[in-house]
């Protein structure tokens, strides 16, 4: 990924377009880091690997819930996840009539290897920066996540 540099707006945050170009180039870092990770997967069924990952043996109907999406497209989302090794349907211990969704050890050595490489390329990419760069960056992504956090506790 090349070095994307900063517009003027970026420079003085602020301002729409201010905002506008910082939230570009927050999804060009994001996309950087996302371009390193082997291809099996599309983006949704990352999605869903992840969530799987955080929410282990849940039913097809939580799963959808998590990734905000209907049962029947999670489903051939599954059969697509299953085909490739990633995923194991098991029998419910709480109903016969549901399974119970797992990671295989196929799709929990994926995801680690896949968090493992985006770490080293964060790193790299850490280690370039200027120490003023870093701390800047760092007290940025604080406030970012303690307002985000707050966001999903439900408060504006």
């Amino acid at each position: 990924m090349g070095a994307v540099e900063p517009t003027r707006e970026q420079a003085a945050p602020d301002g729409e377009a201010a905002l506008a170009s910082l939230a570009e180039l927050f999804e060009a870092v994001l996309e950087g880091v996302r371009d390193i990770s082997p291809r099996p997967l599309s983006v949704s069924q990352l999605r869903a690997v992840v969530a799987l990952d955080r929410h282990d043996g849940v039913n097809l109907r939580e799963l959808a819930e998590q990734l905000d999406s209907t049962p029947p497209l999670v489903s051939r989302l599954c059969d697509r996840l299953e085909a490739v090794g990633f995923l194991e349907r098991l029998p419910s211990a709480r109903s016969r009539r549901e399974l119970t969704l797992r990671l295989s050890d196929r799709g929990r050595a994926y995801l680690r290897d896949l968090r493992a490489r985006r770490r080293e390329n964060v790193e790299a990419l850490l280690a370039k920066m200027s120490p003023a760069g870093r701390s800047a960056l760092a007290a940025g992504l604080r406030e970012y996540r303690a307002l985000a956090d707050g966001e999903s506790a439900g408060t504006p």
